[in-house]
């Protein structure tokens, strides 16, 4: 879906961070409260194991193996959902700092929406608050400018932040690109959903595709090695930005429109282009991206893994959940009814936002659930979960 800066009505800090996160965020700080600070998987029966003491959920052996060798990255993972000012400038609780340590992400991408007339103080000011944030955190997290920041993180057991947004009308001139590269940012989108001076958004009625503007930007992201994402750009303008970007690009959180006709969604022959210049598409686990109808759960999810597998390979399929450790449903009522109304008709929301299954810290060891259910093998299910990712940054992080 991505995320854009609504006003948002004040609710107190621990309305947003405990009980307007319902029962999942107080039965998860019950449960760490109860574990190691780092994650403990204490054997149960039969090569089952239990990750977190306190929840009764159970994965395989094979399943904790996995998630201890891979580094999983997910490709568009906010930290915290939630715009107001205390969300950065708080400190989290260690229960909390937890929860980060024990989902097995390796590397999240923080990126937000940022756009109109404060486009360029919105996306300074997002970059400052949220390093502030990862500084200040330093045993939990570690900001990324080299993809070998991915690989130290997982080494030495902490949470990677690569900084991104998703727009880039704050890139107003070419040499715009390296300020912000210089500043901290390592990927943006072209687009939003809506047209910008570089191109279309994946709403607009019509795509007119990369403008000349666009193209000198393209350049200039190539040139200092921002990666450029193509999640919420229209159907020509994502062709046009593959077509023209010498290097492989990202389609960091979105779907298959061949599964689920959704105008925010790719077409087989986007994800064959960009396949065919070594780029990567992050499948995303928004209820109304991955299903148009009920039930909709972790295993529709891997459907669209298998699409893209089918039509290009392995090696160009990922993750980029689109939301935060627990997702969207249990946020206060009150910031999800306005962030819901910053979209289009034509994103046809529906009650739920998050995908059952895929729903909670932990939803990257049910994911490997089921990707072991479907009959992937070891090696392919840690490029999935960030071998694939970690190989485009190494060859666009230049």
């Amino acid at each position: 879906m991505g995320l854009r800066p609504v006003e948002l009505r004040t609710t107190t800090l621990g309305e947003t961070w405990t009980a307007g996160r319902s029962g999942r965020r107080q039965f998860l700080q019950a449960t760490l409260a109860a574990s190691a600070a780092t994650v403990g998987f204490p054997m149960l029966n039969l090569g089952s194991f239990r990750v977190f003491a306190a929840s009764p959920t159970r994965y395989s052996a094979r399943t904790v193996e996995l998630m201890e060798r891979a580094l999983v990255i997910d490709m568009l993972a906010p930290l915290v959902i939630d715009f107001r000012p205390e969300a950065y400038a708080r400190t989290l609780t260690e229960q909390e700092q937890a929860a980060f340590r024990g989902s097995g992400i390796t590397g999240l991408h923080n990126s937000m929406n940022t756009g109109g007339v404060r486009a360029v103080e919105q996306t300074l000011e997002f970059l400052a608050a949220w390093q502030g944030f990862v500084g200040r955190h330093a045993a939990t997290f570690t900001l990324v400018g080299r993809a070998e920041d991915l690989d130290r993180a997982k080494s030495h057991g902490k949470v990677a932040v690569i900084m991104g947004a998703q727009n880039a009308e704050h890139f107003q001139k070419p040499d715009d690109v390296r300020r912000f590269y210089q500043l901290g940012q390592r990927c943006s989108q072209l687009t939003y959903n809506s047209q910008n001076l570089i191109g279309c958004g994946g709403t607009d009625r019509i795509d007119g595709g990369v403008s000349d503007f666009g193209a000198e930007i393209i350049e200039a992201m190539n040139e200092v090695g921002m990666l450029i994402d193509v999640s919420h750009c229209g159907d020509r303008t994502t062709l046009d930005a593959i077509a023209l970007s010498p290097k492989p690009i990202a389609i960091t959180h979105s779907n298959c429109r061949a599964l689920n006709d959704h105008p925010r969604l790719k077409t087989d022959e986007a994800i064959r282009k960009l396949a065919s210049k070594g780029g990567v598409m992050g499948i995303t686990g928004v209820r109304n991206f991955v299903r148009d109808r009920e039930p909709t759960t972790v295993e529709h999810v891997v459907d669209h893994i298998d699409h893209v597998v089918r039509l290009v390979g392995i090696e160009h399929v990922g993750i980029g959940t689109d939301s935060d450790l627990n997702g969207y449903d249990d946020m206060p009522a009150d910031q999800r009814k306005d962030l819901l109304a910053a979209y289009k008709s034509s994103y046809a929301f529906r009650d739920r936002l998050d995908t059952d299954g895929f729903d909670h810290p932990r939803k990257m060891y049910d994911l490997t659930e089921a990707l072991i259910r479907r009959g992937y093998s070891d090696a392919a299910v840690i490029a999935i979960l960030g071998g694939n990712f970690r190989r485009l940054l190494g060859d666009t992080w230049t």
